[in-house]
């Protein structure tokens, strides 16, 4: 296995100890090739949850222009209901996971078909 792959079994674990869910691995393993290299970076592959600039590069860069959904309060609501599954103590959240659960959330699969 590479580093990419420990890195999806790492995500695997947090979606269902953290947060109760059972991966999809083949959507899973999409969105994290869709982040492409980011996940190797320390910094770039967690979403700091209690900052709003972080909530909104989330909101701007995934859900509007990636997932092609129209602006509105139900993203951020959505975010921050997501960041509550995984948990807001959580320290380390994991970009491609709560890409997942927002995938999840507003039934966009088919972007990663």
């Amino acid at each position: 296995m590479g580093k990419r792959d420990d890195l999806i079994a790492t995500y695997a674990g947090d979606l269902k100890n953290k947060c109760g869910m059972d991966a999809d691995m083949d959507l899973l393993t999409k969105v994290t090739i869709g982040l492409g290299p980011s996940i190797y970076n320390a910094d770039a592959s967690t979403v700091a949850g209690s900052q709003p600039s972080e909530l909104e590069t989330v909101k701007n860069n995934f859900l509007i222009k990636k997932l092609g959904l129209a602006d509105g309060p139900q993203l951020m609501d959505a975010i921050n209901s997501v960041i509550e599954t995984y948990g807001r103590s959580e320290r380390n959240k994991y970009r491609a996971v709560i890409y997942y659960m927002l995938v999840k959330h507003f039934g966009k699969e088919s972007v990663y078909r």
